[in-house]
């Protein structure tokens, strides 16, 4: 009998409550119409790629957003249903839902940990009412508070906390008071993002008008290394740039992006990498529930992966682990050597102490880790 293959599933719920300021991802405000004819369509697309992935097994499920938990539950539980029908789920999945809070109450918490859901995953961002404030978040510390505790009450024991640094009008005061006070909760994941303005959002209108106090390049570098170091001290291993987990809470949906894993997207914009290509589906609602059943008008992008770009993707995506790139897997993968075909930029960055090569891995230096995207841009082949 032939073994299956492991892939993740990750998908994707367009609709928020509210669009915060710095967002620019897939989502939409006061979309309640759309809620009952997506989740239809959604459920199309994975009875669609039920008989695609005969040969696959499950072990991770990632449903994001946007803001999943605003969908009613008997919703959110047709989508898990169609899930286990359609695919070869594994006992010991994991099974994430993103969440803010104010969209959860102890008796929906209740219902997702009914349906298998196995782990959270909440945007609190920061800990201070006046900065959520200032970032448009449609929340306030109380009902994080609030929804936290309810979590733990109903027994979810896989709880992530997304939290940013570098804010408008942030102080170094007031990271390391979010920092202090969420390692209290002993959360077993924290993920820890630097605000990046991206074009298009009100953020990026502001600081194009320099209507945007944000702090100094020193003092965001100073947030990210206080990060680092409050962390490590209580006990989160930092395994990823971003990311820092409690022993084995690691998040197995996001190592498969990092380690170049398969893993197919469903819904609306949601992208794929799967044998050997990658792809995404269209970007317009509308026309996503009106084509959801045939996989072929849905998907665009199509892009069979060279090896040229195999070699890079290992690269700037592995060495985004604070474990690196295992030379003996690169080997393994490709049957040439890591120096072979990356020789002179290793040499380059290892002088530049931005690289190092311990226990057969290549891995950023400290220093390395905060300038992590000119690192990855020397992985780029002519």
């Amino acid at each position: 009998m032939l073994m299956k293959k492991n892939i993740g599933l990750y998908l994707h719920i367009p609709f928020c409550i509210s669009k915060c300021r710095y967002c620019d991802f897939l989502s939409k405000a006061n979309q309640t119409s759309y809620f009952e004819p997506y989740v239809q369509a959604l459920v199309k697309e994975i009875q669609a790629y039920g008989e695609l992935l005969i040969s696959y097994e499950v072990d991770s499920i990632f449903i994001g957003g946007g803001t999943p938990t605003i969908l009613p539950i008997p919703l959110l539980e047709k989508i898990l249903f169609e899930l286990y029908r359609n695919f070869t789920i594994i006992p010991t999945a994991e099974i994430t839902i993103e969440a803010n809070p104010g969209t959860l109450s102890k008796i929906q918490l209740q219902r997702l940990n009914e349906i298998n859901i196995n782990r959270l995953s909440i945007g609190l961002q920061a800990y201070q009412d006046s900065l959520l404030q200032k970032l448009g978040r449609g929340h306030r510390l109380e009902q994080f508070l609030e929804n936290y505790a309810a979590a733990r009450a109903v027994g979810f024991n896989n709880i992530s906390i997304d939290l940013m640094f570098g804010l408008p009008e942030q102080k170094l005061e007031h990271w390391e008071e979010t920092l202090s006070q969420i390692i209290t909760l002993n959360p077993e994941h924290l993920s820890c993002y630097s605000l990046i303005i991206e074009e298009g959002t009100p953020f990026h209108i502001l600081w194009g008008k320099n209507q945007l106090q944000l702090p100094t390049e020193d003092e965001t570098l100073y947030m990210y290394r206080k990060c680092i170091s409050m962390l490590t001290q209580a006990g989160y291993e930092h395994y990823e740039i971003s990311n820092f987990a409690k022993r084995q809470k690691e998040s197995k949906h996001n190592l498969k992006y990092w380690t170049g894993q398969e893993y197919i997207g469903l819904g609306v914009g949601a992208h794929s990498f799967f044998e050997q290509q990658r792809y995404n589906n269209i970007e317009n609602i509308k026309q996503y529930i009106e084509k959801s059943h045939h996989l072929q008008k849905i998907q665009i992008n199509h892009q069979m992966i060279t090896l040229k770009e195999s070699y890079e993707e290992t690269m700037f995506l592995g060495l985004r682990l604070i474990d690196g790139v295992s030379m003996d897997v690169f080997y393994e993968r490709f049957q040439k050597k890591i120096e072979d075909v990356y020789g002179i930029v290793l040499n380059k960055m290892v002088d530049q102490e931005l690289l190092k090569i311990e226990q057969n891995k290549v891995k950023l230096t400290s220093k390395g880790l905060e300038v992590g995207n000119l690192v990855f841009e020397q992985f780029l082949l002519e």
